[in-house]
């Protein structure tokens, strides 16, 4: 089925990139890389394809999620610290009008109480928090009964 359906873009926000260098005990150690393997094998295994994107600046995700809307199916998004500060990230996820997964890898609900509010909650038909990496792998099965004709 791969081919027939736009890929996923698997969007990551500001710091993620230092995935396995930062905090470990919150985050784990897996990198951003390791991450974005585990998501195209996944994909595969699913028969979607994905497009990995990560930036510390909010404009440039903005810029991304409006592509996504004319190049990709459907939106899995770590918005890092802009989950809970970025309207301009929510805006741009309404505008786009794309399936949206919320991915989170600690449960922010039992973080600091700044974190329990996310913006991207608005538009995104699910969140996955506290699962580590694997957070991504469930959104992408959850996404592939959504886009995949059965």
């Amino acid at each position: 089925m791969a081919g027939q359906i736009k890929p996923v873009l698997i969007l990551n926000g500001p710091n993620l990139n230092m995935l396995g260098k930062r905090q470990p005990e919150i985050y784990g150690r897996e990198t951003l890389a390791d991450v974005e393997a585990a998501c195209r094998t996944e994909a595969q295994r699913l028969g979607l394809e994905v497009e990995c994107f990560q930036s510390n600046h909010e404009g440039a995700l903005v810029d991304r999620i409006q592509q996504a809307r004319e190049t990709n199916a459907a939106i899995v998004i770590n918005a890092g610290a802009y989950t809970h500060t970025s309207i301009a990230i929510l805006d741009a996820l309404n505008a786009a009008e794309l399936p949206v997964i919320e991915v989170h890898l600690s449960n922010i609900h039992r973080r600091e109480p700044f974190r329990h509010h996310s913006y991207v909650s608005q538009v995104a038909i699910g969140m996955i928090a506290g699962l580590g990496s694997q957070g991504y792998l469930f959104a992408l099965q959850a996404l592939a009964r959504r886009l995949i004709p059965s």
